[in-house]
Order: structure tokens, then C-alpha cells, then sequence
């Protein structure tokens, strides 16, 4: 077998990303914590999809939102929290999995005093392009940075990519 991180065969192509091997941001208030990008267009051309880990901070939440037209399915990997979908609370364990069809209002709160992390697939993608256009770059292994604001553009950022406004709910923490 051969040992490099893309293997191509016969009319497909393989790609296998390690641990702090995607592309990764750092995330602003209120997640606080990172994304990393682990499979998408950036690393397997004309792929309809993008895929990766998100870790949300302690205290920190993922704000409620909607796409317009992607799936999105969420396995929770470490950490407690609760999943709001349409205003109704589920709670988030390790090993549990969320699916999210387009236009259902949903968001992630992290409730536990570590971590919350979970593992994404969103078709389309896209999601790759907000995490890039809000957060800062991050290297695997530094500290993480204070806390820092959204871009003052983020309404603007969200339309360019994978989410749609209505008005929402206001967010649980000030």
C-alpha cells in the first residue's frame, strides 16, 4: 500500500488526513475554540461535500442558524451539550449523532466544563469558506488565543456561503 496521504487508483482517488492534518481556524466569540477542515475541495477537487472536527470552547456555543440547501450530520465525539433544532432541546453525549436538513434552525451549546467536540459533514460544502473568512489561522499545538470578535462583515459572510437569515432567536448568553 502506498504510504502517501493521496492514493490514486483507477478513475478515483483516496485521501487519508491524520489528526491536525486539515486546514484549521481558530473561531471567534461565541464558540471561541477551532474548526479544522479535514476533507473538502481544498484537498480533493470536485468533491460536492466538506467534512471536519470542530472544537467548541467550555461556555462557548455554535450561534443558531440555517442553510439554505445543505444536509449537515454531526457526530459528537467528547464533551456534554445541547442540540436546539427548532427550538426543541436534545442532549449531546458522546456517540451522539445529529442530522440537519436544509432550513431547519439549529445550534450547539456546549454545557460541560471541557470541550465539546464533534465531527461534520456538510453537502453541498461550503462550510470551509465561513471558517476560513471569520477565524484566524491556527497550527496545531499553540495556545489558544483570547477570545476575539466576529468580523463586523459576518452577516455578509454567512449570505456568501452556506447560510440563509430569518430572524433568530436571540442568542442564550449575552
Amino acid at each position: 500500500m502506498e504510504p502517501a496521504d493521496s492514493l490514486q487508483a483507477k478513475g478515483g482517488v483516496a485521501r487519508v488526513v491524520g489528526p491536525d492534518q486539515g486546514t484549521s481556524w481558530w473561531q471567534p466569540v461565541p464558540a471561541n475554540g477551532f474548526a479544522e477542515v479535514r476533507i473538502g475541495p481544498h484537498n480533493v477537487p470536485g468533491i460536492g461535500f466538506s467534512s471536519g472536527v470542530q472544537h467548541v470552547a467550555p461556555g462557548g456555543y455554535v450561534r443558531e442558524h440555517l442553510h439554505p440547501q445543505q444536509e449537515e450530520l454531526l457526530f459528537f465525539f467528547e464533551g456534554e451539550g445541547i442540540a436546539v433544532i427548532d427550538g426543541v432541546e436534545h442532549p449531546l453525549t458522546p456517540g451522539t449523532t445529529v442530522y440537519v436538513g436544509p432550513h431547519r434552525r439549529h445550534q450547539f451549546i456546549n454545557t460541560g466544563t471541557g470541550e465539546l467536540k464533534f465531527f461534520w459533514f456538510l453537502m453541498p460544502g461550503g462550510l470551509e469558506d465561513f471558517f476560513q473568512q471569520i477565524g484566524r489561522p491556527r497550527t496545531p499545538g499553540e495556545p489558544a488565543p483570547a477570545p476575539f470578535p466576529r468580523p463586523d462583515d459576518v452577516l455578509e459572510i454567512e449570505q456568501r456561503t452556506v447560510f440563509q437569515h430569518w430572524q433568530a432567536t436571540p442568542d442564550p448568553k449575552p
